[in-house]
């Protein structure tokens, strides 16, 4: 953890850990996924001021599985948890597809957030979370968010009173620039996976990431090493 507080991934070196993660130590996807999710739920549990309700808002890539993961794990822990689905679940994919089945099976408690009269209705919920979970959009973004995103976004930040803990970098920061795009989270705490991320090296970008936590994926140390010996 100390050591890894001290170095900073780009977009691609984040991919090449995973991929190599995946293909090279035999990782499934799916495990680094849970690891990701149990860890930043651990972290979350030790900022809970009330106790909960969690809302947890998904994007529809790996950074939505991620905060699927966190559901299962806060909820099996006894905090109450609502997601809000940033996506229609039928375009989920992959390993964030898998762990949505789970916590359907689990039945948590779920609303739809991805068209803009579904924020407008679900938004003024968000006011009733101990902690707003941002996991609406990963390393992977670059450019402009499209709406309703745009406005998923806009609704965790105009929430009054909850926590925002972010996951992996706050939705709408650019993962190698630091910059923010036209909707970008501003999050308390940003849980970030493996290493922090060259964007949160930019001048004003702590004020997105707030408190930055690096938490583990299980990916090896001397892999994460060797992808940044390579540049």
């Amino acid at each position: 953890m100390t050591e890894k507080a001290h170095i900073s991934l780009t977009r691609a070196q984040v991919r090449e850990v995973d991929r190599r993660a995946i293909e090279e130590c035999c990782i499934p996807g799916v495990v680094l996924m849970e690891n990701a999710g149990r860890n930043a739920a651990a972290v979350i549990r030790g900022r809970l001021r009330r106790g909960g309700p969690v809302a947890i808002v998904c994007g529809r890539g790996n950074n939505g599985g991620d905060g699927f993961v966190i559901a299962r794990h806060l909820s099996n822990a006894g905090i109450e948890v609502e997601l809000f689905l940033a996506c229609d679940p039928a375009r989920l994919t992959g390993d964030a597809a898998t762990h949505h089945r789970i916590v359907e099976r689990m039945k948590l408690a779920c609303r739809r957030f991805d068209t803009p009269p579904a924020i407008a209705a679900a938004a003024p919920e968000l006011n009733r979370a101990d902690v707003i979970v941002d996991a609406v959009l990963g390393t992977g973004f670059s450019g402009t968010v499209r709406s309703p995103l745009d406005l998923a976004i806009a609704a965790v930040n105009n929430a009054v009173g909850p926590f925002v803990a972010a996951i992996d970098l706050p939705s709408g920061l650019d993962c190698d620039t630091g910059l923010p795009s036209n909707a970008t989270a501003r999050a308390d705490l940003t849980i970030t996976f493996v290493a922090r991320k060259a964007g949160f090296e930019t001048p004003g970008a702590s004020d997105y990431t707030g408190e930055i936590v690096v938490a583990d994926i299980g990916a090896p140390p001397s892999l994460v090493r060797d992808v940044l010996s390579q540049g």
